[in-house]
């Protein structure tokens, strides 16, 4: 079983950046992919990016490709997401997952609660 806790959220202007962090639990950290999603107030909760179990088979949801980079870090057992350029739509609560590879919740076995980012324009 694997635990995450998400850290690194706050309240940042349009056009800045946030380093969001996803500390996992558990000596099987390695055995999966992991996978950022986020829900805004009053959407239901989307997909953000997911990276493999390697470091590779990295995926972006088209709203945040070249602006978002998700990366790993097995020796620590963290997988960070770099938010650059955000904006006022990038609002929500980001939840950190781990589970199979792919872009769809049902995929993802463990679920952190959640940190919350609040761009103002």
């Amino acid at each position: 079983q694997v635990q995450v806790v998400e850290s690194g959220g706050g309240l940042v202007q349009a056009g800045g950046s946030l380093r969001l962090s996803c500390e996992a639990s558990g000596r099987t950290f390695i055995n999966y992919a992991m996978g950022w999603f986020r829900q805004a107030p009053g959407k239901e909760r989307e997909f953000v990016a997911a990276i493999g179990w390697n470091g590779g088979r990295i995926e972006y949801a088209d709203s945040v490709k070249g602006r978002f980079t998700i990366s790993r870090a097995n020796g620590k057992n963290v997988v960070y997401l770099q938010m650059n350029s955000l904006k006022p739509e990038d609002t929500a609560v980001y939840f950190c997952a781990a589970g199979k590879t792919g872009n769809r919740q049902d995929d993802y076995l463990y679920w952190g609660r959640g940190t919350q980012v609040t761009v103002s324009s």
